[in-house]
């Protein structure tokens, strides 16, 4: 396999990367020494940003107010899905965890997957 090296630097990478962009406009013959190459040179860009770009899931409070964000909903439409004001407003402050009910109501009416509720978070002294 010609010219593979490890990455150690954003110059290194924006190598690998450059050497990877290739590939998309003439795609290698699978099982060719070219696509093993793509795919080792693939996999060395994803070690990589995982070990320094990891994306880190935000807290089901983040991730409720993102999807509100996201699908023009309002702290409204939040006190309506729990059936109180006063309700998604502790939720929202972190001064009351989320609840089962709330979970199972976020997941099958907003289409937030439950397992993303599920995390433990911090609430608010």
């Amino acid at each position: 396999m010609r010219n593979i090296r490890p990455i150690r630097d954003d110059a290194d990478l924006a190598w690998a990367i450059g050497a990877v962009d290739a590939y998309f406009a003439n795609p290698p013959v699978p099982g060719s020494a070219e696509a093993d190459r793509f795919d080792v040179l693939a996999d060395l860009i994803e070690a990589d940003e995982n070990r320094h770009h990891a994306i880190t899931a935000p807290d089901p409070v983040d991730l409720i107010r993102a999807h509100m964000e996201n699908s023009g909903r309002e702290q409204s439409d939040l006190a309506f899905l729990f059936g109180s004001r006063s309700r998604a407003s502790e939720v929202l402050r972190r001064k009351q965890a989320l609840t089962v009910d709330m979970i199972h109501r976020l997941s099958v009416q907003w289409g937030i997957p439950a397992e993303h509720l599920v995390v433990p978070y911090p609430l608010a002294a």
